[in-house]
């Protein structure tokens, strides 16, 4: 890896300052949402299996919408479409909010609630990755991308949390869902203010035929065929669709079992609160900081897909530890480990696409890369309850990461994968870049 001083690069460029400051504090709402949602879930109703219908409630729609999501972020202006999804989720989290402050809220608002959550997540997600390399210089991509893996554990796994724990601590989960909503104000002002390139604001592919004189498709194909051709893509390369296959198999085993059993574990066994949790994640929070910074100032790997999969197959592995934590601190290590190289390995991942990917298939690919990853979340928290129930909790997370991270591994045997490292190193050859 070699050294840069221009990680901070893209932040000089207005456009992207805007959409790093907006989805900054956005995300600081997210990681507040992340403990005041689970402890507000087990102070209604201590069981696992509560905590799974929620997740279950929030990925379905999320899942379901995604190849939507990603059509749509291809279709429209991505930055409309971004405000939108923020308008979804602040509305969503700003009645859940309501409803906990005046007292009348009950389990079922919540799994309502998280639904509509998970669906505007289906839009922005997309719409946010396509947009990134419309508006940051190439040059400038590793870095940008760096930026966001810093900003996301910073905002969501430190300062979010941290500031959960201590809103509930004073206020309750009522006041830190109601802080929650008001980010999504923040973010939504900020888009406002992005301005996007022309060409960027509906993009054009073969199946679209050329943009008409108002700047929409002159015969705009069917949703379907606009997904056929992001599928078409990711199935002609077996870097990309190896790597979706292995994320969708590790976060079937892990998701569920980490986010429904970690808030459990602190409650019941570790007999800690809210802010415990939320010291748990922010020590997370940490380590995906300093991998940020990391990547972002060192540049991308030599050979960066193999440095992908070593990276995640070490963070899922590292999630047995949860289940042998005795006490705050040693689950804390768990959370930075698993955080840091989970970072790292997604930060090459970003940048990897966007190389790669046309920009005209780049919100559909992302979508893709959703669905597919995250396609079996659902079945993960469906399964979680009654695993933890036969086995128990502490067994229930080892053999998660253990076997998560022997998947992870596996795929990166798949012939294709490896060879993609010679266009993802630090100077890719652009020929083979443009042949690809």
């Amino acid at each position: 890896m070699r050294p840069s001083r221009r990680i901070l690069a893209p932040l000089k460029e207005r456009n992207f300052a805007l959409l790093w400051t907006g989805m900054t504090v956005s995300l600081i709402g997210d990681g507040v949402l992340l403990v005041a949602l689970a402890w507000k879930v087990y102070e209604l109703s201590n069981k696992p299996s509560s905590m799974a219908v929620v997740g279950l409630a929030m990925t379905i729609p999320h899942v379901a919408l995604l190849l939507l999501g990603g059509v749509v972020s291809d279709r429209f202006d991505r930055r409309r479409v971004m405000i939108a999804s923020d308008a979804i989720r602040g509305t969503a989290i700003g009645v859940l909010g309501l409803l906990t402050v005046t007292g009348h809220l009950h389990l079922w608002h919540i799994f309502v609630l998280v639904a509509v959550y998970g669906a505007g997540t289906a839009f922005f997600g997309p719409a946010f990755d396509a947009l990134v390399p419309d508006i940051v210089h190439d040059d400038n991509l590793i870095q940008a991308n760096a930026i966001e893996q810093f900003a996301r554990p910073a905002a969501h796994g430190l300062a979010g949390p941290a500031l959960g724990g201590l809103l509930i601590a004073t206020g309750g989960s009522g006041t830190a869902f109601l802080v929650d909503s008001a980010t999504f104000l923040v973010s939504m002002a900020c888009l406002l203010r992005v301005r996007t390139p022309a060409a960027a604001a509906v993009t054009s592919s073969p199946l679209r035929g050329p943009l008409g004189p108002s700047g929409e498709p002159a015969a705009p194909a069917a949703v379907l065929d606009d997904v056929k051709e992001g599928f078409r893509f990711v199935r002609a390369n077996p870097w990309l669709w190896a790597t979706l296959l292995a994320a969708t198999f590790a976060y079937l085993l892990f998701t569920g079992p980490v986010d429904v059993l970690l808030p459990y574990l602190v409650k019941n066994e570790l007999n800690a609160g809210a802010g415990t949790l939320g010291l748990i994640l922010a020590v997370g929070g940490i380590g995906a900081i300093g991998a940020a910074l990391a990547v972002g100032t060192l540049g991308t790997p030599k050979r960066g897909m193999t440095f992908i999969y070593l990276a995640w197959t070490v963070s899922t592995l590292a999630l047995v530890g949860y289940g042998l934590a005795r006490n705050a601190w040693q689950a804390a290590m768990v959370s930075f480990v698993f955080n840091a190289l989970e970072t790292a390995g997604t930060v090459v991942w970003l940048t990897t696409k966007q190389r790669l990917v046309p920009r005209a298939l780049l919100g559909r690919v992302s979508s893709f890369d959703w669905f597919i990853s995250t396609g079996l979340v659902p079945l993960s928290f469906a399964i979680v309850a009654p695993v933890t129930a036969a086995i128990g909790a502490r067994n229930t997370l080892m053999i998660a990461g253990g076997l998560g991270a022997a998947v992870t591994f596996a795929f990166l045997w798949v012939p294709g994968v490896r060879a993609a490292d010679d266009l993802v190193g630090p100077d890719p050859d652009p020929a083979l870049v443009v042949a690809a």
